[in-house]
Formats: structure tokens, C-alpha cells, sequence
């Protein structure tokens, strides 16, 4: 048994190898600890299992809509735009890990290494003062016990790794980072973003997204293997070119190559184990996905990066004396004040101009508006803003012509415009009432409890809304667009990602799980650095904000781990 124990003994654990893992793991490793990462899906190796990424459209059975069976045997995976016949072999099928509603919520994963770090939009905005500071000030939530000066050195040291490209816009509330050349806007978003800087006096910005792409190769991303974006636009099949950034492509590979890294696939994780004579975490427990077999594993510190929900199941399922309500819950909140991103307003419209203009190739990203409501004042009759995405593109494209007109076509010159849509992102408040918890009475395959949630949207989110429709119609009549359209999507909570909370930061064990170091307050040796751990939402997509603080926090518990502190 001595030995057994030995053989699972590790210096650090991290549990799941999405974004914020594979940093975690990244980091751990590079230090020199020896560390085991758990995943409870298959492996996905780099380039040899994307199996879909040189396929042709006709290539697919159903020219890449998945099949009428398919969809019905999955009504709320097939809702994500990503579940398509290139890339739904990277998404959770329903009856895989089901879970209880008791208000709807599509809850989109991606169980395999990597995670979903293979199928995310790769927008990447820095957080500003703004959004650390928007609790204290605006009455919600907890404070965050950071701010931005604390996270700017790590969100530069993961942007040099990453690859991030991007103009330096300079605006106060959405920070400029370390950024490769920027994918120029098309003629009608320069037309748009002019007209917009012109009329609200640089109020409100209109900009070339940042996106985790490699526009212009760095030694770092060449040593990493990756090389340019070659700019087919399929991302979310895996790239081969390791163009855009993934666990996978980037931190997975490099931990490996330090020797220190144990990667085990297929596992499970049931719960944390503490030990309440030593009073800290001692390993987790893990339930073979495969062989339903149980084992325990042991290190000093453990990760938790299971994505936000996992991590709450996790946390909440690891029950003892000391914490019968989850470990480290001293404060009653863990499951508590979950978030999410509000996508559900769309705008269009029609631009009958630049006519003598055509797009030309393929670009994996877009237009982005960062949020402009609520920012020096508050102005509205909600709480925070919204940010928006957008793309464009001309209407007149080559159709079954002959002759001159399909000369005329292929040339550019109709005269049918162009069209633009666009995407609100808007920040959901924290509340108690928002909550996931274990089932009493229910348990999936591996014998863990089912994870029952009540998630929903609010009048805040409402009233945010239709701003977001009046505010974007008047900017797009501005700049001379017609048509304008506005829709809902109808969509549920959590149909977008993005879900945030119930493991959150703050300063106050009585309020909040974690302190300024993601370590849990109760049990400093577990470490949460996924989405779980966020405070508020703000209005930017979040994956840079998980990494940089799974850098800072390594950088941190391993010096207190060398120091004797842990």
C-alpha cells in the first residue's frame, strides 16, 4: 500500500487541461514540480487528432449540419453554434454527463485534453480598473481583492506566449497589451468606425478585435511549433499550424517536454480529500471514466481547473466533518452568485455604398465595440454595460451568371451593398438566487451527485437589452446604414459559455472562497484559476484574465511552497 501511495504521489495537482490548466500546468512544471494532470476526457494530441481539419465542405455526410437524428438526440448541445459535423466530436453529448435544470440552462463542454481551449472564439481583451473596481462601486457583488495593477504584468508575460494580435487603441478601460500586427477592418468597418469617432466625439470606439492568433511569428511561437495563422478560418476543427492558441498546440506540449508532467486521461474526479489532522488538501479522488475503478492521487497543491461548473461539483462533493457543506464553504457561498455573458441581442442592417469594393479572403475575426454605457458615470437605469461583436461582408456575391454580368459580379461592381451583424456580450450580476448544488438524489455514471442549477436571467439584463437595440440602431443610422434590424435569440443562460462564479474571489472569507491568490481560505492549498473564481463578469470575453491569474497564482504558492508555507 506504502508503495501504491508513493507511485500516485506527485507534487502538484491539476485537475482539467483547458486554458487556465494547461497554464497552471505550464507554469508548475516549468519550476520543476512534478505534476499529475487529470482529464476527465480522452486524449486530443496536436495535429494527429483533429480529424476533420483538412476536409473539404463536400466531404461531410451532411455538408457539415449534423443529421436530423443527431440534433433530436441532443436538444441542447446542437443549440451551440459550434456543434457542427466539423467539430461535434469536441462537444459533450447530452446524455454523456447529464444534469438537472431546474430553470434552463444549456451548459456547453468539451471533456477531452485541451478542453475547450480547441473551441473558443479566441477574443482576448485585457479587464481594466473599471470592472475590478465595478462591485465595490456600483453595490453588487463582493469587491475584488485585486485590481488591474496586480494582473498587468501576468496578462503581458501570457499575451508574449500566447500570441495576441491587436492594434493599441488607447482607450482608458480596455488596457493595450503586447500585441502582434492586427487583421485590418474591411472598407466598411474603417467607414463604420469613422463615422462612429466623429459623431459621439471618441466616446465610443469602434475597433479591430483582439484575437489569439499568430499574425506575425515570435521565436517564442516558434519554439512552441506553432507558425502563422494561415487564415482558413476553421479553428474549431483543431489547427494543425498551431496559428491560434490551445492547450494543446502551446502549454500541454511545452510542460511535457520539462519531463515533470504525468498526463492522465479518462479520469474523473470525485473530490478533493483534506485531511482534517494536517488541516490541509492532501490529493482527490478519481473515478476511471472507463473502468469506474477508484484511486487516490496526492500532492502538496492542488488545481482546480475543471471549468467553473465542474469545479463547483467538485468542491461542493468534497464533504468532511470540518466542512460538511463543501470544502472550504465556511461562508455558505460556494454554488452561490454564478454569472454568465448575455448574448442574446442581435442587430443588422444594410449599407448601400463603397460599392467599388470587394472582401477578399477568409479572416478569424472581426469588429469589437468595448463597452461605452455606465463607464465615467452612471447613465442608465441598469447596472454595468455590454460590449459588442461584429463582422461584415458584401451582398453581392458571384451567382449562376453568364457573360458580362458575371464578369460584373466576379469584378465586384453590383451595386448590392453590403451587410453588417452584430452580437451583444453583456455583464450579468452576480446573485445569490443564481445557484448550482448537488442533486440529493441522483448520481451520473461515475457515482458523483448530478449537478442541479438554476441560473436565469434577470430585469437588469432586460433593460440592458434594449439598450443595447437602441443605442446600436442609432449608431449604424449615423453612419448612413438602412434597414435595421434588431432580434433575439432565445436563447437559455449558459448557451454562449462564459459561466463564471461560485467559487469566488474577494477579500472576506465570510463573503467569498478564495483570496487574492486563488487560493481557497479555508485550504490554501487548493488553488481554483478557472472561471469559477470570478467575482463579476465585466464585459470581456474571459479566457486571458483565467490565464493570467493561473500564472500569478503558480508564481505565488510555489515561492510559499519553497518558503514553508504550505
Amino acid at each position: 500500500m506504502k508503495n501504491l501511495k508513493n507511485s500516485n504521489t506527485f507534487d502538484a495537482i491539476v485537475v482539467g487541461s483547458g486554458m487556465s490548466g494547461g497554464w497552471a500546468v505550464k507554469e508548475l512544471t516549468e519550476r520543476g514540480l512534478k505534476t499529475l494532470v487529470l482529464e476527465r476526457g480522452r486524449d486530443v494530441r496536436h495535429i494527429v487528432d483533429y480529424p476533420t481539419t483538412h476536409m473539404m465542405p463536400w466531404e461531410f455526410e451532411h455538408r457539415g449540419t449534423p443529421s436530423l437524428a443527431i440534433r433530436q438526440a441532443n436538444p441542447i448541445a446542437s443549440k451551440h453554434y459550434i456543434f457542427k459535423e466539423d467539430a461535434m466530436h469536441f462537444v459533450v453529448k447530452d446524455d454523456e454527463h447529464p444534469y438537472v435544470q431546474e430553470k434552463p440552462f444549456d451548459w456547453m463542454r468539451g471533456y477531452q485534453v485541451g478542453g475547450r481551449s480547441l473551441l473558443w472564439a479566441r477574443q482576448t481583451q485585457r479587464w481594466s480598473d473599471y470592472d475590478f473596481e465595478g462591485p465595490l462601486r456600483d453595490g453588487f457583488a463582493v469587491d475584488w481583492p485585486i485590481r488591474y495593477k496586480d494582473l498587468a504584468p501576468w496578462y503581458s508575460y501570457v499575451e508574449k506566449f500566447v500570441g495576441i494580435t491587436g492594434h493599441k487603441d488607447q482607450i482608458p478601460h480596455l488596457p493595450d497589451g503586447e500585441f502582434l500586427p492586427a487583421f485590418e477592418m474591411s472598407c466598411l468597418e474603417r467607414h463604420f468606425s469613422d463615422r462612429v469617432k466623429e459623431h459621439y466625439k471618441g466616446k465610443r470606439h469602434v475597433i479591430t478585435a483582439r484575437a489569439a492568433h499568430i499574425t506575425e511569428a515570435q521565436p517564442i511561437h516558434l519554439e512552441q511549433g506553432r507558425a502563422k495563422c494561415q487564415h482558413r478560418a476553421m479553428c474549431q476543427r483543431g489547427c494543425p499550424f498551431g496559428g491560434y492558441f490551445s492547450s494543446n498546440s502551446s502549454t500541454l506540449p511545452w510542460a511535457e517536454r520539462t519531463g515533470n508532467m504525468t498526463l492522465r486521461p479518462h479520469s474523473v474526479v470525485h473530490s478533493v480529500i483534506y485531511d482534517e489532522n494536517k488541516k490541509k488538501a492532501v490529493g482527490v479522488r478519481v473515478v476511471d471514466a472507463i473502468t469506474k475503478q477508484t484511486t487516490e492521487y496526492f500532492a502538496k497543491l492542488i488545481f482546480l481547473n475543471a471549468s467553473a461548473l465542474n469545479t463547483n461539483l467538485i468542491l461542493l462533493n468534497s464533504k468532511s466533518k470540518i466542512f460538511p457543506n463543501g470544502l472550504g464553504n465556511d461562508s455558505g457561498t460556494l454554488g452561490k452568485y454564478i454569472g454568465f455573458h448575455n448574448y442574446s441581442g442581435r442587430v443588422t442592417a444594410d449599407y448601400d455604398g463603397l460599392h467599388d469594393f470587394y472582401a477578399d479572403g477568409r479572416r478569424p475575426t472581426g469588429g469589437y465595440i468595448p463597452r461605452f454605457r455606465n463607464v465615467d458615470q452612471q447613465e442608465t437605469d441598469f447596472l454595468r454595460g455590454y460590449s459588442v461583436s461584429f463582422g461584415s461582408q458584401k451582398k453581392d456575391k458571384p451567382k449562376n451568371d453568364w457573360g458580362v454580368d458575371l464578369k460584373n459580379n466576379l469584378l465586384g461592381t453590383s451595386r448590392e451593398g453590403w451587410a453588417i451583424g452584430m452580437q451583444m456580450m453583456g455583464e450579468t450580476i452576480p446573485k445569490e438566487h443564481n445557484w448550482v448544488r448537488l442533486d440529493e438524489n441522483r448520481t451520473d455514471d461515475w457515482g458523483i451527485p448530478l449537478l442541479k442549477m438554476s441560473v436565469d436571467f434577470d430585469e437588469n439584463d432586460q433593460k440592458m437589452l434594449q439598450d443595447f437595440y437602441e443605442q446600436l440602431s442609432e449608431m449604424l443610422a449615423v453612419a448612413g446604414f438602412t434597414n435595421i434590424k434588431t432580434s433575439h435569440t432565445h436563447r437559455n443562460p449558459g448557451s454562449e459559455n462564459h459561466e463564471m462564479g461560485g467559487v469566488r474571489m474577494g477579500r472576506d472569507p465570510q463573503t467569498s472562497l478564495l483570496n487574492a491568490w486563488n487560493q481557497l481560505h479555508a485550504c490554501p492549498n487548493v488553488i481554483v484559476t478557472d472561471g469559477s473564481c470570478m467575482t463579476s463578469t465585466a464585459t470581456q470575453n474571459p479566457s486571458l484574465t483565467y490565464m493570467a491569474l493561473a500564472a500569478r497564482a503558480v508564481d505565488h504558492v510555489v515561492k510559499e511552497l519553497k518558503n514553508g508555507n504550505l
